[in-house]
């Protein structure tokens, strides 16, 4: 057992055991359990035995874990990985094991077991086993939830009825019968989860897909409720409620967050509708006639072009509830067709007028000077971006211990271990790709930023340094005279040479005698 034996003293017992030859077999067969629990030292003193084994000794290592075990392990062995077993089989055995035992057990109650197994043999075996510990003479389905602490189909349906017809009350209702009956909240959430994932599958048509909530007796309320609900709304919901089922973990008030997640679930409207609209291009469907009657009035004139005092009157009267003239009627709607194609121009002209002003706008703007990406330049970059970013990203920048150049690409920020919790939040992705970003308006190049937390012994250091540090416009001043441009034998030196200026460096010897002479 490679958890309870998993020192480096259990592996050289071993490996004093192996050359010893079998008086019985032709092998000598180890099985070590749970390989991955064996200690770093263990897996390394059995690697030579593993390189080169006897001629009659194998090894077979067991795990649930293979992540866990060392490359140089899995490089030397032959790795055979074990598949689920399928529920038709699990219930065979069962069933076998119910004769064996002389226990009635249900078909539905066997299929029950087999389904929360989850393709596991043995774990379906050890929930069976705490089945018949109960006495139980005969098993059902209900005596199984009851025992598990699950919830019935039935009630599974139900919530989600309620819930498509956006009944909140009597969503809240089932829901809180069920957690009154003995139904264990955790695993009531994870059931709710596997039925909208089989809603998603049967909304996409896979007839042949198993289902892991409910039994094959109940697709076809599965089939009317997808039809009901739609795929993207069953996707919205379940996004709703993993999401709460992940702050459940973190919260003492879990109940009141599935209970907030179903009144949102409820409160979802047809999202296939919206998703056929954005698809079509996001444009939206034509009024009737009788609501939009702003157009006529404004191409009225427009039809009779030479008798003006005569037509005038016409629109006047066509607001009227009574109007004899019949013959007018069908006229509007083919006057109408041709102001929306002129609105349709102006708009695009105004739509072009915009996007030039907004581009005059823009290259109006001024310039801004960039500071050049170079040793000597720290100070003035990590003011820079303190001025570039915005809300608390910004007082977490300037939490900023000491700032560095580490590659050609690449600066390091780093942090005292008292702004912890700043280095954390600039950690996050989007406040990471955010801090790049100002980076690269202060610099004019794409520079990649690491977040590092200084031990200790450095920040007395660092302490010790900030200060003997000079002011910030004395490193501006310092960092102006060091520029290659302002030192002409440095410069004369290049045309000589035909070289290149790649970066400037102080020398200690210069600093402290300009401290001395301080």
């Amino acid at each position: 057992d490679g958890a309870s034996n998993r020192g480096i003293d259990d592996i050289r017992s071993l490996r004093a055991n192996v050359n010893v030859r079998s008086m019985r077999s032709k092998y000598k067969i180890y099985i070590i359990d749970e390989v991955h629990m064996l200690t770093k030292e263990a897996f390394n003193a059995l690697l030579k035995t593993l390189e080169e084994p006897p001629p009659n000794v194998k090894f077979i290592f067991c795990t649930t874990e293979p992540n866990k075990l060392p490359d140089t392990i899995l490089s030397r062995c032959q790795r055979f990985d074990f598949g689920y077993i399928e529920e038709n089989s699990i219930c065979d055995r069962l069933k076998q094991i119910a004769e064996a035992e002389q226990v009635s057990v249900a078909d539905d109650a066997i299929q029950l077991v087999a389904r929360r197994a989850g393709g596991s043999m043995r774990d379906s075996q050890s929930i069976f086993d705490q089945l018949l510990s109960f006495g139980e003479t005969h098993l059902t389905a209900e005596s199984v939830h009851r025992i598990l602490g699950t919830a019935s189909d039935e009630r599974l349906i139900e919530l989600i009825d309620a819930l498509i017809e956006q009944k909140r009350d009597v969503a809240l209702t089932h829901f809180d019968a069920a957690l009154n009956a003995g139904v264990q909240l955790n695993e009531f959430v994870d059931q709710l989860l596997n039925y909208l994932r089989d809603l998603s599958v049967v909304a996409t048509g896979a007839t042949q897909v198993t289902l892991l909530s409910i039994s094959e007796v109940n697709r076809a309320s599965l089939q009317r409720q997808s039809d009901a609900w739609g795929i993207q709304t069953c996707l919205a919901a379940f996004q709703i409620l993993n999401e709460a089922r992940n702050r459940m973990f973190r919260a003492s008030h879990g109940r009141a967050l599935v209970e907030l997640a179903l009144i949102r679930m409820s409160l979802l409207e047809d999202l296939d509708l919206l998703s056929r609209f954005l698809s079509s291009g996001g444009q939206i469907p034509a009024a009737p006639a009788a609501v939009r009657q702003s157009p006529p009035a404004v191409s009225a004139p427009a039809t009779t072009p030479s008798p003006a005092p005569v037509s005038s009157p016409a629109p006047v009267s066509t607001p009227g509830p009574v109007s004899q003239p019949v013959s007018e009627a069908p006229v509007p709607p083919e006057v109408r067709s041709e102001p929306s194609d002129d609105q349709k121009k102006i708009e695009k002209k105004n739509e072009i007028q915009s996007t030039v002003a907004s581009e005059s706008i823009e290259s109006s703007a001024p310039a801004v000077e960039t500071v050049p990406f170079r040793p000597g330049m720290e100070s003035l970059l990590l003011s820079q971006l303190v001025e570039n970013t915005e809300d608390l990203l910004k007082d977490s920048v300037k939490g900023v211990a000491s700032i560095a150049i580490s590659g050609p690409k690449q600066l390091d920020l780093q942090f005292s271990k008292s702004y912890n919790f700043s280095k954390q939040y600039c950690e996050r992705p989007e406040m990471l790709a955010r801090l790049e970003n100002s980076l690269e308006k202060v610099t004019g190049e794409r520079i990649k930023i690491r977040l590092i937390v200084l031990e200790p012994t450095t920040q007395n250091e660092n302490a010790d340094d900030r200060q003997n540090r000079p002011s910030m416009a004395q490193q501006r001043a310092e960092q102006r005279d060091l520029a290659p441009a302002a030192d002409d034998f440095l410069q004369e030196a290049l045309s000589v040479f035909n070289a290149q200026s790649v970066r400037v460096d102080v020398l200690k010897v210069q600093a402290e005698e300009k401290k001395e002479d301080s």
